[in-house]
């Protein structure tokens, strides 16, 4: 009984048809009024892609928005569970639980979320229909297309059909003037989203990425089939080109204060993590020690502060802790709650199971920043496999970085010289290897032309004073112990700066999102790009229209 009510359960999707598109943006519109959303807030759109060159060329509308995933990857990066999945499939927002923090917006491979953090007005002044429209509840959190849920669910309740009846579709669909957006059904075999799918050729955007778009899209008529797309159109030369509809917009949701987070809990996460490793060789005076914990506390905690600048709905930040099982992001907090009780014992208590509890909650807290930049599915220069691996050799540099600094300006024992130094020889020597092979692998590892463009132009600078100036100065500092402390200090100092050079290129310079990527195009155009020639004595199906499309 249980698999036949599983089995009755709707999977509802949308067909687009590309050859029956017309750019008219009807569908924008529609969801626009229906949606009440306010300017440059769009939650269904069209973009409109020119593929070829005089006279070979072709023009392609496609309509793109959410794509209520089977596999969503911006559900479980949410930390307070305010985006989530219904049981029919629909990708939900709980506007009063979000905070605001872009996770599910850079997590979207489709582009398909907004934060609004003010309301704009249309005309640029209040109006009176737009005052009594306003959803006050979205400003300040992400939002998205949600299928018309309110709609989908009238129908149950009215034992109507959506996709059929009209008044209980989504608002881009029947909207859509030449029939271009169907919606149904999936997990019902008859219903027109199956039958048009079942013999029909189509492709599913970013497939490969493992998400389960519930859009599928059209690209063959009986006559005229559909085609690869031009391999000219699909070089860097295009899909560098920001003009192109096709090509990922840089990121703005994670900017320069999410960037500080990641420098600042790196740095001090790392600095925690070498103090105690260093301490098992040569401990330092125990008091010193706690201290020391301390002051890499207050530089972790400036870095959520920066985080805390960002979210959108700040007074909300509690609710970050809810979603620990699949949240990277709640697990950071978590880390800094298991974080917090050692540093602060250890300040009266200073005792070595003290400080192996706090380095042990520091690693995790660094690791998890390394996987919250990874789980960003929809930035392909963050879920780079290389990203963590990155993330915590870099934080272990800046560590290191910081340490040598403060034993260069304090004085510290000649034996914490030397384990400093030879620790940032090897650190840099492996980031060093990694920011290589990060570079060497980008185009493998799906990165788009202008996320590697900046890349390429930020290495030179990188190689130089973020990794060779801090490498010669630690083996300066092993072979000449008289000058040691001096060469410490600017070792760290070069360590620290390049860390940060590093993190703001990788986070903000080249944090593009995915893009758009049609699979398959319908030939049409003109010169060569010009449909075929209808085949002589063809009979168009009559009858059904849908056995036309």
């Amino acid at each position: 009984m249980e698999q036949i009510a599983e089995a009755r359960t709707p999977r509802w999707g949308m067909v687009i048809d590309l050859n029956r598109c017309v750019g008219c943006q009807t569908c924008t519109i529609a969801c626009k009024y229906a949606n009440d959303t306010q300017p440059d807030v769009q939650w269904r759109s069209v973009i409109d892609v020119e593929f070829g060159t005089f006279p070979d060329v072709e023009r392609i509308f496609a309509v793109v928005g959410c794509q209520h995933c089977a596999e969503p990857p911006c559900v479980p990066v949410c930390p307070t569970g305010a985006t989530g999945q219904r049981g029919d499939g629909l990708v939900t927002m709980d506007y009063d639980r979000c905070i605001g923090c872009a996770s599910c917006v850079v997590a979207c491979p489709y582009q398909a979320r907004t934060i609004a953090h003010r309301h704009e007005w249309y005309y640029g002044v209040e109006t009176v229909q737009e005052s009594r429209t306003r959803h006050r509840e979205r400003e300040g959190v992400a939002q998205k297309c949600t299928f018309c849920i309110e709609r989908i669910d009238e129908a149950a309740e009215r034992r109507l059909t959506p996709g059929v009846d009209w008044d209980v579709t989504p608002a881009c669909a029947s909207g859509c003037i030449t029939q271009a957006i169907e919606f149904g059904d999936f997990n019902d075999p008859e219903s027109n989203v199956s039958r048009l799918t079942r013999d029909k050729p189509y492709f599913r955007m970013h497939e490969e990425l493992g998400t389960e778009p519930g859009i599928r899209y059209l690209y063959s008529t009986p006559t005229v089939p559909g085609r690869d797309p031009p391999p000219g159109d699909l070089g860097d030369d295009r899909l560098g080109d920001p003009e192109n509809p096709l090509v990922g917009k840089r990121q703005v949701f994670w900017d320069w204060r999410a960037a500080m987070n990641w420098c600042l809990g790196g740095m001090a996460s790392g600095a925690v993590v070498m103090l105690w490793l260093g301490s098992l060789i040569a401990p330092p005076a125990p008091q010193e020690h706690a201290v020391l914990n301390f002051l890499f506390a207050v530089v972790m905690g400036l870095g959520l502060f920066f985080v805390a600048l960002k979210m959108g709905r700040k007074m909300r930040f509690w609710r970050a802790i809810m979603r620990p099982r699949t949240a990277w992001m709640s697990r950071e907090l978590y880390a800094v709650l298991l974080f917090a009780p050692p540093v602060l014992i250890g300040l009266v208590r200073p005792l070595p199971s003290i400080f192996a509890w706090a380095a042990i909650a520091a690693f995790l807290f660094l690791v998890c920043q390394a996987r919250i930049l990874y789980a960003a599915k929809g930035i392909p220069n963050w879920r780079a496999p290389l990203i963590p691996w990155m993330i915590v050799a870099t934080g272990l540099f800046e560590g290191t970085g910081l340490l040598a600094l403060i034993a260069g300006a304090t004085g510290a024992t000649e034996t914490a010289r030397a384990m400093l130094a030879i620790a940032g020889v090897v650190l840099a020597l492996l980031n060093v290897g990694l920011w290589a092979a990060y570079r060497a692998s980008a185009g493998t590892a799906g990165i788009g032309a202008l996320s590697r463009r900046v890349i390429a132009g930020a290495s030179p600078l990188l190689h130089f004073a973020g990794h060779g100036l801090p490498l010669v100065m630690f083996l300066l500092a092993l072979l000449a112990p008289a000058g040691s402390a001096a060469f410490l200090a600017v070792g760290g100092v070069a360590a620290i700066g390049g860390g940060l050079f590093k993190k703001f290129t990788v986070i903000v310079g080249a944090g593009y999102h995915q893009g758009y990527a049609l699979g398959k195009i319908p030939q049409r155009g003109s010169g060569a790009r010009a449909a075929p020639r209808l085949i002589e004595g063809f009979a168009n199906p009559v009858g059904d229209p849908m056995a036309t499309r």
